[in-house]
């Protein structure tokens, strides 16, 4: 289950994020106040797009985030990365997306949209390929921070 906690604690988090609280309307009321004073000269539909922008990065994030902790409870802290504990995270982070639209289908003044899922399984594939990078460490220019020893024929060639 301590695995799994994280993955818990965002979910809930998600959903908090689905109320009536955090509305488009809502959340202009902080946020498109604080671009017009970043962006002064801005016109109004501006800074409406750059409103919808940040709303839907949010949406990337809080599934990205999401997808990273299902996948610490997929893996159970076993080490490595399989493509299994990947496909399996974002099948569950998926099915949350729907759950979490359908959730807004319910609440007044939310909608619903086939794009937000789309968006939030978006997020939680970007996030997988992170896990991907950090897992296996196949970072690009890793041959360099390597020491004198670890490094390959081919690595040295590159570092050259």
């Amino acid at each position: 289950m301590r695995y799994w906690f994280p993955a818990i604690l965002v979910a809930i988090l998600i959903s908090v994020f689905s109320t009536h609280y955090f509305t488009s309307e809502q959340t202009g009321r902080v946020i498109l106040p604080v671009l017009h004073w970043i962006f002064p000269w801005a016109t109004h539909r501006m800074l409406r797009l750059m409103h919808v922008g940040i709303r839907k990065a949010a949406h990337v994030t809080e599934f990205g985030i999401f997808s990273i902790a299902v996948f610490r409870g997929v893996r159970r802290g076993r080490p490595g990365w399989r493509l299994n504990w990947a496909l399996r995270t974002v099948a569950i982070a998926v099915f949350y997306a729907a759950l979490d639209e359908w959730h807004q289908s319910l609440v007044p003044l939310r909608n619903a949209t086939p794009r937000d899922a789309a968006i939030d399984a978006f997020g939680a594939l970007l996030a997988q390929s992170l896990v991907w990078g950090f897992a296996t460490r196949r970072w690009p220019f890793t041959a360099f921070s390597q020491t004198r020893e670890g490094i390959t024929k081919e690595q040295e060639k590159i570092a050259r």
